[in-house]
C-alpha cells in the first residue's frame, strides 16, 4: 500500500447523504500498522481512510487519516480486525469515536 503525501493527494469523495452520529478520528498512537493498517481495508468507503506520510509520530511506516466528510461513522475501523476477528477497539487504542456535534464544534461545521 502506497503512503500518500496529504499536501499532494486529495481524495475526491462522493456527498453522502446526511451526516453520521459518530466520526472516526486518528489520534496520536497511529503508527499506520507497519505499513498496512487493516482500518483501510475494513472500512466500506473508498478514500476515507488514507495512508499518509508522517515525519514526526511514524516517519517510517507513515499514519492513518480520516476524511470526516467521507466518513459515515459505522465503527467498522473499531470493531473488527484480521479474519473478522472481533476487537474493542484498535489495537493500539488510535481511533477514538467523536460525536459529530462534538466534531464540529471542534473542527468546525460538516456541511452535510
Amino acid at each position: 500500500m502506497p503512503i500518500l503525501d496529504p499536501q499532494k493527494s486529495q481524495p475526491q469523495v462522493k456527498p453522502r447523504k446526511k451526516k453520521p452520529k459518530d466520526i472516526a478520528v486518528i489520534n496520536d498512537a497511529c503508527t499506520g500498522c507497519a505499513g498496512s493498517p487493516v482500518c483501510i481495508e475494513l472500512c466500506p468507503v473508498d478514500e476515507c481512510m488514507i495512508l499518509v506520510k508522517d515525519d514526526v509520530y511514524a516517519p517510517d511506516f507513515g499514519r492513518v487519516i480520516v476524511d470526516p466528510l467521507a466518513c459515515i461513522g459505522c465503527k467498522r475501523c473499531i470493531s473488527k480486525g484480521p479474519m473478522d476477528m472481533y476487537l474493542d477497539g484498535c489495537p493500539w487504542d488510535a481511533i477514538d469515536m467523536v460525536e459529530t456535534p462534538d466534531f464540529e464544534e471542534r473542527f468546525g461545521e460538516l456541511p452535510y
